[in-house]
Order: structure tokens, then sequence, then C-alpha cells
């Protein structure tokens, strides 16, 4: 008997929506092959009907209309002369609070126009928190800033100054500063370590030290992008400088844009019942509320709408395939499979168990219709690169299930080379690719066939994370290898310092990310997507399995970004 699963009653279309929890109960299949893993998959928390049902009322004129003034009063800010410090501030305010998607081409302008001007940079000098913001921003922006702008802070022995402790904005700003940091910027990695080990003796209940707090729990560099917007705007209200028109506006947006991922998910939710794969395949995971999470995690604003379509289809069957290939399929069955994948051809489909056909053939058919879509609209046929992306993810995964299937335990250094391809990264990122109706070059699809370090670096966040999360529950069910058992059987350590260097793994995975920012032949977008598929991935696994176990957390992001807006002014939920 699996755990009790809750239930979402369907609530009514409006703003003011409540909602109910019930509870029943659920019998899961086990595998069929007594070679096979045991598992029992929690059933999936949320009621299809209830999500269909979701309508939170910010969908007529009188929104559009306030939110339209409202962004022309901001705009009128964004435009008027003034010293760089302010504009940066407001830029980052503005980006941390959910509304970059409405400036964009200001912040550019602006931006630029910073960094040609660098060398006036008086503004700057002796000013901390300055000089780290001007960093920051521009760097995520793409521009190669150096390291050295922070040299002035630094005492005779290369170490920065103990008097600047004080300053706790300054730090805090510094602190952010260097998770921008790319291989060999030692500043930073100084910068990093100082802060941190200061900023941590802050004890105080203030705003200050909220946001301190909330930094050192996990970097804005590494946050996901809408519950960092959420977190933020809550926060922002209480600030003494606070500007009631731009957080107005953020409420606003943010509800907004909630809207259009609440029919986003709506659509998705039609399109996996229809599918039908959920109820014929009791061993595999329903987790299609989650994997619009992912989707909305990698690309939240509201015109990308079928880049959410398809990445959500792309999660559904990742967890469809990785739980065929981990917990039910033979090992005979897998190669018949991944045979089929390599083929694409439904003929292929002769030899395999029907479980397997219904799989295959479903994935067949969405994503050449996704190929379809973009030959019809742009004239590239994409479906050899997205046929390669899944023949390399279907490859890597029955690499994993022989390894299983052997007991074997690779080392590290092999585990990590096939299991950034099986985390399924590359699949996301080439479908968000194409999804996004950008320009396609010849040189562009290159790149992208050639994993740059912006495909897998996020691939290899994703992995790591991933194993972080869930190495406990496998050690204790003899499941696959992770990167943390591995290191332990090559090590010979504990699995806390196999933990401590997963966890560096990943900092030095993002050092490689963070150069190749601003030498990617990408459009800026796509890069950001790529980004936001590694700070999705940290977040997901951050208090453990946020997929295979639907825990109270990925409910509570659900729940606060997606089911429940944000009160505005006497308005309630």
């Amino acid at each position: 008997m699996c755990p009790p699963r809750y239930v979402m009653l369907k609530a009514p279309c409006n703003v003011r929506s409540n909602w109910q929890i019930r509870c029943v109960t659920s019998i899961q299949s086990q595998p069929k092959d007594n070679n096979k893993l045991s598992i029992a998959y929690q059933p999936t928390i949320w009621d299809y009907d209830f999500i269909e049902s979701l309508c939170c009322g910010y969908v007529d004129d009188t929104f559009r209309t306030r939110a339209k003034e409202l962004t022309e009063d901001v705009r009128v800010l964004l435009n008027k002369k003034g010293e760089p410090l302010a504009q940066l501030k407001l830029i980052d305010l503005l980006q941390r609070l959910g509304l970059g998607h409405l400036f964009d081409k200001e912040m550019d302008q602006i931006l630029k126009s910073v960094y040609n001007y660098r060398n006036s940079d008086k503004w700057m000098k002796d000013d901390l928190y300055a000089t780290a913001l001007h960093f920051r921003l521009l760097r995520q922006h793409g521009y190669m800033l150096s390291q050295d702008v922070f040299s002035g802070f630094l005492g005779e022995k290369g170490k920065f100054m103990e008097s600047l402790c004080g300053d706790i904005m300054g730090m805090l700003s510094l602190y952010e500063a260097s998770y921008l940091g790319a291989e060999g910027e030692s500043i930073l990695d100084e910068a990093r370590n100082f802060t941190k080990r200061h900023l941590e003796d802050i004890k105080d209940s203030n705003v200050e030290a909220q946001a301190v707090n909330h930094s050192l729990e996990v970097p804005l560099h590494w946050r996901m992008v809408r519950p960092e917007t959420r977190w933020y705007i809550d926060a922002y209200q209480r600030h003494e400088d606070m500007d009631p028109i731009i957080l107005e506006l953020a409420k606003l947006d943010f509800n907004m844009v909630q809207t259009v991922h609440q029919k986003d998910l709506g659509d998705a939710s039609r399109w996996w019942r229809n599918l039908c794969l959920a109820p014929k395949l009791s061993f595999a995971r329903d987790r299609l509320v989650e994997s619009f999470l992912w989707s909305m995690g990698v690309t939240y604003e509201p015109q990308y709408e079928r880049n959410r379509n398809w990445l959500t289809k792309v999660m559904n069957f990742v967890i469809i395939l990785d739980d065929i290939y981990d917990v039910y399929g033979s090992l005979e069955e897998l190669e018949l499979f991944t045979d089929a994948v390599q083929r694409w051809d439904i003929v292929a489909m002769k030899e395999l168990p029907n479980y397997m056909k219904i799989s295959f053939l479903a994935l067949f058919n969405s994503i050449n219709e996704m190929a379809y879509d973009i030959l019809k609209e742009k004239g590239w046929d994409v479906l050899p690169y997205l046929r390669k992306t899944w023949e390399d993810f279907i490859k890597a995964m029955l690499v994993e299930a022989k390894w299983y299937q052997t007991r074997t335990t690779p080392s590290t250094e092999e585990y990590l080379k096939n299991g950034w391809v099986s985390s399924s990264g590359t699949v996301v990122l080439v479908h968000a690719f194409f999804a996004t109706g950008q320009e396609i070059t010849k040189e562009v699809l290159e790149c992208l066939g050639s994993n740059p370090d912006l495909i897998f670096g996020p691939s290899m966040i994703f992995r790591l994370s991933n194993d972080l999360a869930t190495s406990s529950a496998e050690l204790e069910r003899g499941d696959v290898s992770s990167s943390i058992q591995c290191y332990m059987n090559e090590n010979k350590v504990s699995e806390q310092v196999a933990r401590q260097y997963i966890r560096g793994k990943i900092m030095e995975t993002w050092k490689v990310m963070n150069k190749s920012i601003t030498n990617s032949p990408f459009s800026r977008k796509f890069v950001e997507f790529c980004l936001n598929l590694a700070r999705t991935s940290l977040c997901v696994y951050q208090y453990g399995d946020g997929l295979g176990a639907e825990s109270k957390k990925s409910k509570d992001h659900v729940l606060s970004l997606i089911v429940k807006p944000i009160k505005i002014g006497s308005s309630a939920l």
C-alpha cells in the first residue's frame, strides 16, 4: 500500500478561489522483472480537473490597461538621465521583481552605455556596493568586465581589507558578484570566501539581515527566477525606499503572467490526459505538474508559450523513459527500445512489448510534430537534431542500466562522462533552442551539435544536483550508482566527504558557464534559458527529490507560482 496522495479539488474560476485537499489511497504496480528495483512511486498529488479549472482572473482589460499605464511610468524612470549607480540599482530592482521582460531594450541600452564609458567610473571610487553591482550586472548581460575592478579594495597582501566588514550591503553586493566568477579568477574566489565568512556572523532580524540570510542560502545568480521574484516582491514591500508604482506593477505583472502559466498548464494537462500514458504505465511516475514547473523555470516569460508546451512534453517523456530504464524494463527489452529510438522507425516497434510500443509511438509522434512545426514556419528540418539528442539520452540510460544489471560501480569520471548526458539536460536545451523561434544559422547549428559549455554545464549541474538529492535513498535500495557512491567507492571516503566533493564540482561547473556567457554564438535569451535550467535543477532538488516524491516544498512552489495570485490592495485570494 502506497502512502496517501492528496488531490486538489476543483475551485471556482476567480481571484478569490479557495482550494481544499482530500486524501485517497492507491496501490502501485510493482516491476515485473525480479532482477529490477521494487519501487512504488507516489501517485500524483494533483487532480487534473482542478488544474484545468485554474483561472486567477487577471485577464480583464482593466488589468491590462492599468499594467500598461504603470509600465509607461516605470519606462520614464528608466529613460531619465541620471547617475549610473541609480540606473543600475533600478535595473537590478526591476530584474529581481520579475519585470525585466518588460524593459529588455531599455536595460540593454543603459548597460551598453555604462560599459562603453566604464573608464569614467569615478562614481564607483571607494564604493564597494556600486563596484560589485556594476560588475555583476554587466557580467550577467555578457560583458566580460575584469575582476581587477576590485583590486582597489585589496590590502598589501592581496586580501580584502577588514575595514569593509562594516558595510553590510557592500559586502552582500560583493558576495553576489563573486558568483559570476570564471575559472582562474582568484580575486573573486577570495571575495566569496571573505564575504561569506563575515556575513555568516550577522544575527539580526532586520531587512538587511534577512537579505543576507537569503543570499547565503543560495546566491542570486543560482536562484530559479520565478520563486525568487515571488520572494522579492514580499521583501521589497518592507523596504523603506519602496516605490509604490514599481511594487504595484510587479504584483500585477506577476498575476498576469501567472494567468498565462495557468492556461499553459491547463493545455498541457489536456494533452497529457488525451495521451493516456499514465494509466497504461502504472509503474511510471505521473509528474505533469512538476514537468510544467521545470519548463516554467527555463522560460517563464509569457511570450514563450510554445517553449513551455514543448519542454513540458519533453520532461514527461524523460520521466517515463527514466522509469522504464531504471525500474521496469529488462535488459533485453531496453536494448530493443534503444535500437528503435536510434532507427526512429515505426517498423522497429514490431519487436517491442506493448508498454514500450505505446511509449515509443507517443514519443515518435510528439517529436515529429515539433519538427514539422519548425519546418512549416522556418523551412529548417530540425528533426535530425531532435532525434540525435533523444538517441544520446537513451544510449546513456542504457549504459546505466547495464551498470546496474552487472553490479558495476564505475569511476567518478566515467560516471559523470555518461551522467551529464543521462541527466536529459541536452534534450531539454536542444528543444528549447528550436522552440524559441530565434534565427537559425549553420554556425549556430554546428555549435548546438557540439554540446558547448552552455549546454554541457547546465546538464552537469542537473546531474549533480539530482545525485545530491537522491543518493541516500538510492544507497538504501541498491539503485544505480550515483556520483556520490562512485566517489565514495573510488576514494574510500564517507558520504559527507563525497557530498562536499560534488558541491565543489557544481561550483566549478558554474565558473565554466560564467565564462561562456561572454563568448557565445547564441542569443542572450537562449543563454539565459541555459542558465535557467541549472537554476531550476538546484531549486527542485534543494530539499530532496522534488520530482520522484512530490514534497511539501514542490507543492508550495506550485501553489505560490501557479495557483495563488499575489494579493493586491484590498483584494483577497
